[in-house]
């Protein structure tokens, strides 16, 4: 037996014990009260006699109380202690039968209640022990009778053989009779125990089971009632979600999934014709703001009587698939644009350094008011526009490598807030604010490519808003050692399938070349961080930049 349950069992029996000595004096208060109702009665002056007889008993009572209640405060033998005053009530319950009539008194019915009571404490044994402890104590009286010692409360007239000796063989059939049904209930009881015990051990371990396994399953999982309010949410989900069990418990599971009914119908359609359960997929926000790509099944979940009374749905976190699978589709675009740049860079570069230097010549001979002049001044500015983009390209498929070193997030911020504040794509309309931390926050980068980060974010804001807006960046530092910029503006916002192609190449929402949000894709993978994306059209985007703290 486990030191644990055994420990119980001791506080269970020690628990009982004091409910017998409540008791004993609770029955010794009921025998005065029962003796002064019967003095005051009819019934002559012997029991009279015997209730001034009886007080000396019930004082013994009241110390025997006390003395009980400090052994058991002091010693932890409950049993040998049970056993001890069962025999002191066998002398007591003597004492008073001798007292108050020997065979003919009242109060020999009180054996039959220390027989039975004998039995809830000591067993069958215990019940038969105390049966017949009981009847040598009364045949003792019966015998001191028989020898001619009579207590003062008997008249000498009321003794006869015959009847002393129909007396006693009543009396101890009685307490023989009551002794073995007890033990036989006792013995009952006991079983009836030890069956409910090893029930309730079982069910104990087949839960501490199934608690075990719900925790140790690597994907997550949530029970539901029919409603959707969620009641079992394991380790796993606790870790994939960021939330914890106690916070979630009687939420609606559709704080991660969205509206499920479309879903649960087919599942449970599923389940009934016995196919498998189909997979679906879904965006989910973590307690902390990040979207997950959560993929899931659901389940129904039976009763004992085989109704169906809740759900069941495990998902795992399918963020980093999704990702790795969007960085090789990337990596592709990546090869392609790389050999395509490599190719044509010089075949571009080359003529339109030569056609530019010969408008240039040109535009120096003529008049700068004229038609020509004004013609060869797009010239100039488109082929300086192409050269950009050419170098966009270049920068795109053959980036630098990058020089590490500890960069100041929050200066760098700054600097890119008084460079764009100068822009003349600002205007009055547009409020640009800062929020960062008073000590300065550093991460291990390259300050260039970091700054370039930054630019190419804020001026894809800045031209989500052209009629001027909000624009937010903000700076924190997060327990786990990262570092968090987040870019926000209340422009125009993207569809989903906008953000999705959104750091593809060529991919452009404000009219650019669609490299800009590329090469940031790049550089930040670059630096081992990670970039994630909301947006809704007509409402805004915030973007989240998340890297390693130096």
């Amino acid at each position: 037996m486990a030191e644990g349950e055994a420990r119980s069992i001791e506080g269970s029996y020690g628990a009982r014990l004091w409910w017998l000595i409540l008791g004993r004096a609770v029955v010794a208060l009921l025998v005065l009260v029962a003796g002064v109702l019967w003095a005051r009665g009819t019934f002559g002056t012997n029991i009279g006699n015997s209730l001034q007889a009886i007080k000396p008993l019930i004082i013994v009572v009241a110390l025997l109380t006390v003395l009980y209640s400090v052994a058991h405060l002091l010693w932890r033998n409950y049993i040998f202690q049970a056993r001890l005053q069962f025999l002191g009530d066998i002398v007591l319950v003597t004492w008073l039968v001798w007292i108050t009539g020997a065979v003919h008194s009242p109060y020999t019915a009180l054996y039959i209640v220390v027989i039975s009571v004998a039995s809830l404490f000591l067993g069958p044994r215990g019940a038969l022990i105390t049966s017949i402890g009981s009847a040598a104590a009364f045949n003792t009286c019966s015998l001191l009778l028989l020898n001619g010692v009579v207590p003062t409360s008997v008249v000498p007239s009321e003794l006869s053989l015959a009847n002393i000796i129909q007396t006693m063989g009543l009396a101890d059939i009685s307490f023989l009779v009551v002794g073995l049904l007890a033990a036989k209930l006792a013995e009952r009881q006991l079983y009836t125990d030890v069956q409910l015990a090893e029930a309730t051990r079982s069910l104990a371990d087949l839960r501490a089971l199934h608690e075990r396994i719900v925790e140790s399953i690597r994907s997550g999982l949530i029970t539901t009632d029919l409603h959707g309010q969620i009641y079992t949410f394991n380790a796993a989900a606790e870790e994939i979600t960021g939330y914890e069990s106690k916070q979630v418990k009687g939420h609606n599971v559709s704080m991660f999934f969205g509206v499920m009914e479309k879903q649960i119908a087919v599942s449970m359609q599923a389940a009934a014709s016995g196919e498998v359960s189909p997979r679906f997929e879904t965006d989910c926000l973590t307690e902390s703001g990040f979207m997950l790509r959560l993929g899931f099944s659901i389940a129904p979940l039976f009763g004992e009587s085989g109704e169906t009374s809740g759900l069941v749905i495990t998902f795992q976190d399918l963020t980093d698939v999704r990702v790795m699978e969007e960085t090789a589709r990337r990596q592709d675009r990546l090869a392609a644009v790389g050999r395509l740049a490599a190719s044509i860079a010089h075949e571009i570069r080359n003529p339109l350094a030569a056609m530019r230097g010969s408008i240039q010549m040109l535009r120096a001979e003529m008049d700068g008011d004229s038609d020509q002049a004004q013609l060869m001044e797009i010239i100039l500015r488109e082929s300086d526009r192409l050269n950009k983009i050419v170098a966009d390209y270049l920068n795109y498929a053959r980036p630098r490598p990058a020089e590490l070193k500890e960069v100041d997030v929050c200066a760098m911020v700054r600097e890119t807030f008084k460079l764009l504040k100068n822009s003349p794509e600002i205007t009055d309309g547009h409020s640009l604010k800062e929020e960062l931390p008073r000590e300065s926050v550093t991460v291990t980068g390259d300050a260039e490519q970091l700054k370039q980060v930054c630019w190419n974010i804020a001026r894809n804001a800045v031209k989500a808003m052209p009629e001027g807006g909000n624009f937010t960046i903000g700076v924190t530092r997060t327990d786990a050692n990262r570092v968090h910029m987040t870019f926000v503006d209340d422009g125009c916002g993207m569809t989903p399938e906008q953000v999705e192609r959104l750091f593809e190449p060529f991919t452009s929402t404000t009219g650019g070349t669609g490299l800009g949000l590329s090469i940031v894709y790049q550089i930040i993978r670059d630096h081992n961080g990670t970039i994630n994306v909301r947006s809704r059209l007509n409402e805004g985007t915030t973007i989240t930049v998340e890297l390693p703290s130096s």
